[in-house]
């Protein structure tokens, strides 16, 4: 590291070099990725969006979380931004010291990010597309290191198959009430490679916001398990029937 007294303005800094590479992927204002990124997607169809016009409030879901909306209108695009779009957000920065006082110019800087991708986007195509935003930005002089540590397609089943209209039936009898079909950002390998062989597959849980997953604090309701179990009975009782169809 170099004194930024003697060659500041002069000597290039690792941090300033990765935050302007960053500045050409990032999200804009409004929360959405730049056109490249969001290639492909398949956007939701009115079923769905009538569905999920059902659920709680956006804004509410966010804010009761401690999370701050992007902008005055992630609310009401919360549910279309976050299952019908693709996302990135950045995890982690290190680079120099910024608890020291200490006046250097950083020769190195990292960040993490990830890119969560919507129905039929294809996670090679769009890895490509990222590497090519950002080496096209490397500054002269510059070594940059990009590395892709795992990547899965999206994954999407047919709302209307057999399957999981007993599994909605399954819900209805166990919990009282009919649930609403969504879509969820996660990495799940496994279920690309049974959309891919056309095996209907039913995700579902009963966790609860206030679980705070993946928190240091991760917890689950004992009603849950009550729920999951009854569920559970029902919707086997129904593939039952139905693999004897």
């Amino acid at each position: 590291n170099l004194h930024s007294g003697l060659y500041g303005g002069s000597a290039m800094n690792a941090v300033h070099v990765l935050n302007h590479l960053l500045e050409q992927v990032k999200p804009g204002p409004d929360g959405r990725v730049r056109p490249e990124l969001r290639e492909g997607l398949r956007e939701p169809t009115q079923e769905e969006l009538d569905a999920w016009s059902k659920l709680p409030p956006g804004g509410a879901v966010i804010t009761d979380e401690g999370g701050t909306p992007v902008w005055g209108g992630s609310g009401d695009e919360y549910y279309i931004q976050n299952w019908a779009d693709a996302s990135l957000d950045i995890h982690g920065i290190a680079g120099g010291d910024a608890a020291q006082v200490r006046t250097i110019i950083p020769v190195t800087a990292n960040a993490k990010f990830s890119i969560r991708l919507a129905p039929d986007q294809h996670a090679r195509s769009i890895a490509d597309t990222l590497i090519e935003l950002l080496e096209a930005a490397v500054p002269e002089g510059a070594e940059v290191n990009i590395n892709v540590h795992s990547m899965t397609d999206p994954a999407m089943f047919d709302p209307d198959s057999s399957a999981m209209n007993i599994a909605k039936d399954a819900f209805a009898k166990a919990c009282g009430t009919r649930p609403v079909l969504t879509r969820i950002g996660g990495t799940l390998p496994i279920l690309v490679a049974l959309a891919e062989r056309k095996i209907p597959t039913i995700v579902s849980g009963f966790a609860l916001a206030e679980d705070a997953i993946h928190a240091p604090n991760e917890s689950f309701w004992l009603k849950g398990l009550e729920l999951g179990e009854k569920t559970a009975r029902e919707l086997f009782a129904g593939l039952a029937n139905l693999s004897r169809g």
